[in-house]
């Protein structure tokens, strides 16, 4: 694919938030392009109500938040009144999307899913003016926001060869953007860093940004046997869990609200234990490490197992149901891998093979080659 001159300038929209699993695709895609064509203009969309409403202003990009948020499902008295408002954030967003179509004039329109990208690509698909609507499916279960609009776009990125049988559109296997340098960590710094020793293996425990609530409950009542093991964790609780298990740190035991250097956690890990989020497996597959999955149940679609099961249909990972499974249960799957070096080596070749290192190239290239 033959990219555009660098000098060439090019009106770029991204829109995508919610969530950090759409979110961060985006950013990390509009940052690839701003390298490699530093004169591109992107300007970012996503909602007040999203994580986004929080790191764009941090990142210092361009961007408009429009007040959209998502359906809601349940039938409390509170997601009726959200729901009953729904048009009205309806009709303001269009209308704050339009005078950006107007003054911004984008040339290609990138969705990377979740609420916030469905008004800009219906919106681009409406113009008269030929805008290229690209689209990026994080999950092997594509979301209701890329399966609605998938026939509009001009081509999906996909991270699971599976996504392709959902869409039934013209899609191209990418792989999911990942955190730069997430498969570079170095060992020595990580224990250093997080305070462990090399004499004795390390699990890694965690359920996305945001922390698993489920997760912690059950790694916590079986911390003491596997510290009695010999066995060391390194647990990410997030922010709001963190309180509640912070006195569990020991020489065997450390734990944080969040882990900043993701490379050097996953450099020092022989076992991962975590939620089956697109991102994550990702992230795992490019570090090349095993893992036990315990998808969350309650996802769209279920569209956690269906990731998880990419991994274990490879001989990557090993799956816990979360509905079914006991304390026990996970320690006997964690110490039935931790204590057997060739099948963790052979996990994680498999899962290395899944991996895709440079999928936000790849995503950019098309996207900037098909500019022409």
């Amino acid at each position: 694919m033959v990219g555009i001159p660098k000098s060439m300038p090019k009106n770029i929209l991204i829109a995508g938030g919610g969530t950090g699993g759409h979110l961060f695709p985006a950013l990390a895609i509009g940052e690839e392009i701003q390298l490699k064509y530093p004169k591109t203009n992107i300007h970012y969309i996503g909602s007040t109500f999203g994580l986004e409403a929080k790191v764009f202003p941090i990142k210092d990009v361009w961007h408009t938040l429009i007040p959209i948020r998502g359906y809601q499902r349940d039938f409390s008295l509170k997601s009726v009144g959200k729901n009953l408002l729904l048009p009205f954030r309806i009709i303001n967003s269009i209308f704050k999307l339009k005078t950006i179509f107007d003054e911004f004039s984008p040339n290609i329109v990138i969705g990377t899913g979740g609420y916030a990208s469905a008004l800009p690509i219906y919106l681009a698909s409406r113009r008269t003016q030929n805008i290229r609507i690209i689209l990026q499916e994080q999950n092997s279960y594509a979301g209701i926001t890329n399966r609605w609009f998938s026939q509009r776009a001009e081509k999906v990125c996909i991270a699971f060869q599976d996504t392709d049988k959902v869409l039934n559109k013209n899609t191209y296997l990418t792989g999911n953007p990942v955190r730069k340098n997430i498969a570079n960590g170095i060992v020595e710094e990580g224990l250093s860093e997080f305070n462990l020793s090399k004499k004795h293996k390390v699990i890694f425990v965690f359920g996305g940004s945001q922390g698993s609530a489920y997760l912690n409950k059950m790694i916590n009542s079986i911390t003491s046997r596997i510290e009695s093991s010999g066995i060391q964790i390194l647990w990410q609780t997030g922010d709001r869990e963190f309180i509640k298990y912070r006195n569990k740190v020991s020489k065997k035991i450390q734990i944080v609200p969040f882990v900043h250097n993701m490379a050097n956690a996953y450099a020092i890990s022989d076992l991962i234990i975590s939620r089956s989020g697109a991102l994550t497996l990702s992230e795992i597959t490019v570090c090349g490490k095993a893992a036990i999955l315990i998808p969350f149940s309650n996802a769209a679609g279920d569209h956690q197992t269906k990731n998880a099961n990419v991994l274990v249909n490879s001989g990557a990972a090993r799956l816990l149901n979360e509905k079914t499974i006991n304390a026990d249960d996970l320690f006997y799957s964690i110490m039935n891998l931790i204590h057997n070096k060739k099948q963790l080596e052979k996990m994680g070749i498999a899962s290395k093979k899944l991996g895709h290192p440079k999928a936000t190239e790849k995503i950019v290239d098309y996207i900037m080659g098909s500019a022409n």
